[in-house]
């Protein structure tokens, strides 16, 4: 068992951040910051997508629903070799592999997000709007400080859940030569080649561990923001 349980304690600060400080920085620690990067921005992206996909009406709606289809129906991997072998291509610069795979995983995160916050907004009753415009809000005021406040609460699973699916198609960045936790998992078991199951249930484990914990955190912050809704609603009345 010992030396079964070698293999990774020998291994471990490659598996946990590759080879950095000495070189590159790769492993556990790439795999989420290529996710937080993502989640940040397909958290961005979506939010104004489905904003205007609930406020745009007709031609601008449809070019805008169609755009958002598209990138939810390319593969991940595609895109990630779009966004690598393109981008140099159309603005003359060469694109590091990690700034690729988190662009390609923030287009398709943000199509997805974007209708859970259509969805939130619409689900929102008309009144609420109503009542808000009676007070004298503009409509941009009544989306911030009353709509989006409530609809949040029933985005965040669709939220979390798109998050943790960041978390694991990280793991395609391999294809492009990204040293993410994959990938220098891969390369450990090719270089001692015995022990693949020691070294890839490890591998697992972190990634159950980052998906829980993101879980976790998401449920903190969700009964927090409840909490403090519920206060102001109490303020009000």
């Amino acid at each position: 068992m010992s030396m079964q349980l070698s293999v990774l304690t020998d291994n471990l600060p490659y598996l946990l951040w590759g080879a950095y400080p000495e070189g590159e920085l790769g492993g556990a620690a790439l795999t989420v910051l290529l996710s937080l990067g993502s989640a940040l921005a397909s958290a961005v992206l979506g939010l104004a997508l489905g904003i205007g996909l609930s406020l745009t009406r007709g031609l601008p709606n449809l070019l805008l629903t169609a755009g958002i289809g598209f990138f939810r129906a390319i593969p991940v991997l595609m895109l990630i070799f779009w966004t690598y072998f393109l981008l140099p291509i159309v603005f003359h610069i060469n694109v590091p592999g990690v700034f690729s795979v988190m662009c390609a995983l923030s287009l398709i995160g943000g199509a997805y997000l974007a209708h859970s916050v259509h969805a939130g907004i619409s689900g929102i009753p008309a009144g609420q709007w109503a009542a808000g415009m009676s007070l004298g809000m503009t409509h941009f005021a009544v989306l911030r400080h009353i709509v989006l406040p409530q609809a949040l609460q029933m985005m965040l699973p669709s939220f979390v859940n798109q998050w943790v699916t960041l978390i694991k198609d990280s793991s395609l960045a391999y294809i492009v030569g990204v040293g993410e936790l994959s990938f220098v998992a891969a390369q450990v078991n090719s270089r001692v080649m015995i022990y693949p199951a020691e070294i890839f249930m490890f591998i697992g484990l972190i990634y159950f561990a980052l998906c829980t914990g993101l879980a976790w955190c998401a449920d903190r912050i969700g009964a927090c923001f409840n909490t403090r809704y519920d206060g102001q609603l109490r303020q009000a009345h």
